[in-house]
């Protein structure tokens, strides 16, 4: 049975864990002395203009000012109408600075980066998202297919929806009849219109609407029918996610349930390992073989190795077995870590075409669980998949790291012996400038000892060639690859030598929450007083159970071969258009050679 688990008994992290019987699937470790800004919606002003980005700069009530490209900005906020797309009027004309505008953070701050903003606004509610000042935008989940998706698009007909505004039903929203979803759709009207009022009555910057926290977004994106509990091991998370649950989902009060056991939560499902295993960089497989995951500033790299898998009878089955493993497994990872962007995927060698494409479709079929929108690539020559994954967080090394202090994220250090040399020749190059009376060094205590040590003589040497005094201390609290190397000139004044390499120790510290400035959003994140859902007719409900007793066999005989061509449909849809049409373009050449041929014969 699939459960969610929540663990809340920490104030400084919220655990939220998918789990299938013992094995995890997903997990979302929510910060709670780091404010997540994600879907918050504020009133922002235009601070400054760049034309050479074709974007704004929005101050919007945070320290650093966010980032609002000029395609994710609504008409509705232009000083001026352009006349069509042929109009090239400049972004300082159209958003001159000083504008006021409602913006949605899209994308968290990231290093340097500022957060990604847009105007377009999207609400999500338990079975719709709206986008109240984007008509283009709209339709059903991707996720949703066959007569599911046809019964939807039916009941959108008759939904009462504003002109101007766009709308996208959410996979919960799937056997809701239209009553239902209306419902949501007035809830989510009324939201909108509480952020207009809002936005008008004060200046900006300021948070107008504020996200819902981590058990309420988790229960609203997670529950489904194939969750069978719900468990919460503190009184104040149970009665929280309760509440909820009353309000928006009263059909699964049941499956709310406290936890009060004395042994943790995670330890009585044995998920803590599963968890830690998606903070290693190097996750083992059943088999024997292991999957490292490499994130870079580019790209996440992620290699198999075989390592002792011994499993098949040859090579090539050892190799296709190995990739069939770490195709799940990758998958799982991608999830539990939340890694997003450009993924490059290292399989080992395999000969056999068919065997490429059996991994490919392997690890297609696994990530089609995930929320995240992904793109697949095949196989290349060089053995290399590439994928793209879209950033739904902050990833886990993102929100739960620091950049090493030693090493500054590269990963290794330079060793003893070619430090000391590298900073011996620094010294020989600064002694010998005409302006150098002296040249201090402050080293590790392990570089110290080698060149006084080993290198004594030369330091000597450098010294009666160059006519200027060496001076090596040794610094007890300094690590390798740190030094520090200053220069005295004849007029005796000390000056810092470019080469120096010192710790930044700012770059480790994490913001405090005492003093970090909470916005306080001016409209409440749930209605407390939302009416609860309304109920399905009664007859409508004996009509579907008389249905289902007294259904036609051949719709249950259909059903796997209506399931396979909704799975191949759906594989076509994954796969990039550039690809579909080399496919057909070969296709089309192999039919005319063939009728050469049979010509040819005749």
């Amino acid at each position: 049975m699939k459960r969610m688990l929540i663990n809340a008994t920490q104030e400084e992290e919220l655990r939220v864990a998918l789990v299938d019987g013992q094995r995890l699937y997903d997990l979302d470790i929510e910060n709670r002395t780091r404010i997540q800004k994600k879907a918050n919606i504020y009133k922002g002003k235009v601070t400054r203009v760049e034309h050479s980005l074709e974007a704004a700069f929005v101050d919007f009530g945070e320290d650093r000012h966010g980032f609002l490209p000029l395609k994710e900005i609504s008409r509705q906020y232009y000083s001026k109408n352009p006349k069509g797309k042929e109009d090239k009027s400049s972004i300082k004309e159209l958003i001159p600075e000083g504008t006021e505008i409602i913006v949605q953070v899209e994308k968290e701050e990231r290093g340097n980066k500022g957060a990604a903003l847009t105007s377009f606004i999207s609400l999500a509610g338990r079975y719709l998202v709206l986008m109240p000042n984007n008509p283009r935008a709209g339709g059903i989940s991707r996720r949703i297919e066959g007569d599911d998706r046809s019964e939807l698009r039916e009941a959108l007909r008759n939904l009462n929806i504003p002109d101007g505004m766009g709308m996208i039903v959410r996979t919960a929203g799937v056997g809701k009849d239209q009553e239902e979803l209306q419902w949501d759709l007035d809830y989510l009207l009324a939201l909108w219109q509480a952020v207009g009022d809002a936005a008008h009555d004060k200046t900006a910057p300021f948070l107008i609407y504020q996200e819902s926290n981590g058990i309420i977004r988790t229960i609203r994106d997670y529950l489904r029918k194939d969750i069978g509990e719900v468990l919460l091991d503190t009184q104040g998370s149970y009665e929280e996610a309760l509440g909820f649950i009353k309000q928006v989902m009263p059909q699964y009060e049941n499956r709310i349930k406290l936890y009060t056991d004395n042994l943790p939560l995670f330890n009585r499902y044995q998920i803590e390992h599963q968890i830690e295993s998606a903070f290693e960089r190097e996750v083992t497989l059943p088999s024997g073989g292991s999957v490292v995951i490499d994130p870079t500033e580019a790209l996440v790299s992620i290699d198999i190795n075989s390592s002792k898998a011994t499993r098949g009878a040859d090579i090539e089955e050892t190799a296709l077995s190995t990739n069939l493993e770490a195709a799940d497994e990758i998958a799982r990872q991608l999830r539990l870590r939340d890694m997003g962007g450009l993924v490059v995927i290292d399989f080992i060698d395999m000969n056999s075409p068919r065997n490429q494409r059996e991994v490919e479709t392997r690890i297609r079929e696994a990530l089609e669980s995930d929320r995240a929108r992904v793109q697949v690539g095949r196989i290349s020559r060089f053995g290399l998949l590439e994928m793209s994954r879209q950033r739904l967080r902050p990833s886990l090394g993102e929100t739960s790291a620091i950049i090493c202090p030693r090493c500054n994220g590269q990963g290794t250090i330079r060793d003893i012996e070619s430090l000391s040399l590298s900073i011996l020749r620094i010294l020989q190059e600064e002694a010998n400038k005409e302006k150098s009376m002296e040249v201090r060094a402050t080293v590790p205590l392990a570089v110290a000892s080698y060149l006084l040590n080993e290198k004594r003589i030369v330091v000597a040497e450098i010294e009666q060639q160059s006519g200027t005094k060496v001076l090596i201390t040794a610094n007890a609290e300094m690590e390798t690859p740190h030094y520090e190397i200053k220069g005295v000139n004849l007029q005796s004044e000390t000056y810092e030598v470019e080469a120096t390499s010192e710790p930044e120790p700012a770059a480790n510290i994490k913001p405090q929450p005492q003093d970090t400035v909470v916005q306080k959003p001016s409209i409440n994140t749930m209605g407390t007083h939302r009416a609860p859902p309304p109920k399905k007719k009664f007859l409508n409900s004996v009509l579907t159970a008389i249905g289902g007793a007294f259904g036609s066999p051949k719709k249950a005989t259909d059903a796997p071969e209506k399931k396979r061509k909704q799975s191949e449909a759906h594989r076509k849809r994954q796969t990039p258009r550039h690809q579909r049409s080399q496919q057909q373009t070969r296709g089309d050449s192999a039919r005319r050679n063939d009728h050469r041929g049979r010509t040819g014969d005749v």
